[in-house]
């Protein structure tokens, strides 16, 4: 069953749609950079995956086929037919299930910082181990320190500060269905049937999503796919915003 998801919908109405989602532990704030940027020439949809932020904590585990499912829900009670998509991490893993399984929906396809399959499962259940046991804010500090550079880091403490209070804010419960849904993801084999146009940005130092072999291995499974690598750990689209915006509007825009 589907869940309502928590959405933010601003920008011009008639103009080009574009769906925002983001990292396991965000919340729709992380796309900040991307609304300053792009939001006089799109209307930017960004969403809580379930177990974020405002959206609903139904009992877990997920799968991202459940998470996929939310968003096709909410396409539908916005009557929105296709949406360019940009995911980051969690959500590029969403935009390749509906990249194989609804390409009628998606205008393009931009995967940030994001993986096929996590060939490692052990990192996987110590986290969810770590957070039902002691909670999401046990974890923060350690997660969004993989999330920038450390000079940048240093840099923007307000960033980092409020990045840490996305994570420690998420419902233990579901940030541990969310990480289930990680954990047991693998889509290399569906890989070749995503027909839609994709992109798939990658942060030179991105130490959970590395490019090889992550974003390596989308862009040489996506029929077509294009790879390109911008300065920046994993959340590369604030620490390079300027950059990413840049590709993400060139891809997304009709």
């Amino acid at each position: 069953m589907s869940v309502e998801l928590f959405y933010v919908d601003e920008g011009p109405r008639d103009a080009p749609v574009l769906m925002l989602a983001g990292s396991l532990g965000s919340t729709l704030e992380m796309w900040r950079p991307q609304v300053e940027a792009l939001g006089d020439r799109f209307r930017i949809v960004r969403i809580d995956h379930r177990g974020h932020g405002r959206s609903p904590v139904p009992p877990g585990p997920y799968a991202v086929a459940d998470l996929a499912g939310d968003v096709l829900a909410l396409l539908d009670k916005l009557g929105l037919e296709r949406v360019a998509w940009c995911g980051l991490s969690l959500g590029g893993m969403v935009g390749m299930h509906l990249g194989s399984h609804a390409p009628q929906r998606l205008s393009s396809l931009t995967l940030c910082c994001t993986s096929a399959y996590f060939p490692d499962k052990t990192p996987w259940a110590d986290r969810i181990a770590a957070v039902t046991e002691k909670g999401t804010a046990a974890i923060a500090e350690a997660v969004v320190d993989r999330w920038f550079t450390p000079a940048w880091a240093a840099e923007h403490p307000e960033w980092v500060a409020e990045c840490r209070a996305m994570v420690a804010g998420t419902d233990d419960a579901g940030y541990a269905a969310s990480a289930a849904a990680v954990r047991d993801w693998d889509h290399r084999d569906r890989l070749a049937a995503i027909t839609v146009p994709t992109l798939v940005i990658a942060g030179a130092d991105d130490l959970a999503t590395p490019v090889e072999p992550h974003a390596r291995t989308i862009a040489d499974g996506v029929p077509g796919a294009r790879l390109e690598i911008v300065p920046g750990a994993h959340l590369a689209t604030i620490e390079s915003a300027e950059r990413a915006s840049q590709l993400i509007a060139a891809h997304a825009a009709p």
